[in-house]
This record gives structure tokens, C-alpha cells and sequence, in this order.
């Protein structure tokens, strides 16, 4: 048996103001930070109950990075193993990114912004290469050959990058170690859970992530999920979901 849990960043400054996120690097806010400590004392409680954590995979993303910070810091394991890629970054936006979601539904239609959002396979439009935003200007992907990185996409193509660090990396670590911590985006993380629980594409449409709040799976030696759980209060986990789907309006 393996433990994996996953963990969406916590609010980020454009949670708060309610845009489109994607690959933009942006912090958290105070409330970001509180919501990966409570994480943190989330995992320390699972700890107490028999979760040995040995390993962290991250984004590349400043968000997911200082959560991962934060909760390591409550379960008093910083100096665990940390791998960071750009494959668990959260779905590109294309040039939604910066957009407040709310005026982009009321500028294209609350369906449009929909599919963008959480349709498997329609991605939004793309960014120019000469456009600031895109992600060949970034310095911390300069090994990453340009023609692997998105000028937008949709869950879809999250699955399919997603998929090969999964298979590569953090597989190999379940096997090796037997308990990892994944922290990650609201979209990576749908991508990755869609495939564990073999979630189908129109059903995928409804699912959302909380913020801050640690998901435990426990896998069988084929790594099929035998059980899943958020950790904390169901209610608060609920409302803290259905606050995500009300983001566009």
C-alpha cells in the first residue's frame, strides 16, 4: 500500500481578486499562507495516525512552492526531499491570464467561459510568442524546449504532461518510499485525478478544488485508489469547493 496526498496551493493574491491565474507567478495571500499552515497541522494529525510523508513534488510556481514551505514547517519535516517541475504547473490560460473571471463571463457568455474553464478539451486563446506572457520569456524554463511549452491549453493537455512526470517520477517514488505529498494546482490536480479515480471526460467538468486542504489517497500495489478522503471538517471542505465553482459567476 502507498499514501499519496495531494494539496492545492493556498489563496493566491489572484484567487482573491478573482482572475485568471494559469501560469502567472503570483504569492499568497495572508490567507493563502494561513490555509497551508492549517494544511500543514492537517498532515501532522495523519502523521500522528501512521502517515510518514518521505518525499514532496511541486510546481515550479511561487504559490505551490511557499505551501509546500508552510506545511512542512507545521509537520516539522523541512528537510524532506523536494522535487519541483513545470509539468504540475496549473493549466495555461492563454490570454485569459490577468482577466477577472466574472467580466470575462459577462464579455463572452457564462457557457463560453465554462468550457474555458472546465471542459476537458477547449482550451482558450492562445498567447503570441512575442506576447510578455508567454512562457518562452520565463527564466526558469529555458531548458524546456520551446515547442513543449503552452501557449494555452485545456484539461486535456494537462493530462498529457501531466502524465508522463506522474508515470516517471512519482510512481517511482510511491514504490521507492510509500508516502508523498504532491502540492499543486487546481487544475494539475484535477488532471492527475482524473486519471487515478478514471474520472470520464464530462464528469470531470464538475469537479473543483478546495484551496489549502490536503486530499489523501491510499493506493494498492497496482496503484489503484482503494480509498480517498480530504482531510478536515466535510462541511467547511464543501463550501470551500462550491466557492471555487462560483468564481465566474
Amino acid at each position: 500500500m502507498a499514501d499519496l496526498v495531494l494539496l492545492r496551493h493556498g489563496e493566491s493574491v489572484w484567487n482573491a481578486e478573482n482572475l485568471f491565474t494559469g501560469w502567472t507567478d503570483v504569492d499568497l495571500t495572508a490567507r493563502g499562507e494561513a490555509e497551508a499552515h492549517q494544511a500543514g497541522q492537517l498532515l501532522a494529525e495523519e502523521q500522528d495516525r501512521g502517515l510518514d510523508l518521505q518525499v514532496v513534488h511541486t510546481s515550479v510556481l511561487t504559490r505551490a512552492v511557499r505551501t509546500a514551505n508552510l506545511a512542512l514547517d507545521e509537520l516539522a519535516r523541512s528537510w524532506l526531499p523536494v522535487r519541483r517541475h513545470w509539468r504540475l504547473n496549473e493549466r495555461h490560460y492563454g490570454t485569459l491570464q490577468g482577466k477577472n473571471k466574472k467580466e470575462t463571463a459577462a464579455e463572452f457568455g457564462l457557457e463560453k467561459v465554462k468550457l474555458w474553464r472546465r471542459g476537458y478539451d477547449t482550451p482558450p486563446p492562445p498567447l503570441s510568442l512575442e506576447d510578455e506572457r508567454h512562457p518562452v520569456h520565463d527564466p526558469r524554463y529555458r531548458d524546456v524546449p520551446e515547442s513543449a511549452l503552452p501557449a494555452t491549453e485545456c484539461l486535456a493537455d494537462v493530462v498529457s504532461r501531466l502524465l508522463p512526470y506522474w508515470e516517471d517520477v512519482v510512481v517511482r517514488d510511491l514504490r521507492a518510499f510509500g508516502a508523498v505529498l504532491v502540492v499543486a494546482h487546481g487544475n494539475s490536480i484535477r488532471a492527475l485525478v482524473k486519471h487515478l479515480k478514471s474520472i470520464s471526460d464530462e464528469d470531470i467538468v464538475g469537479l473543483e478544488i478546495p484551496t489549502g486542504v490536503p486530499w489523501v489517497f491510499r493506493l494498492d500495489a497496482s496503484l489503484t485508489v482503494t480509498e480517498d478522503r480530504f482531510l478536515g471538517d466535510p462541511a467547511v471542505v464543501a463550501e470551500a469547493a462550491a466557492a471555487v465553482a462560483r468564481q465566474a459567476g
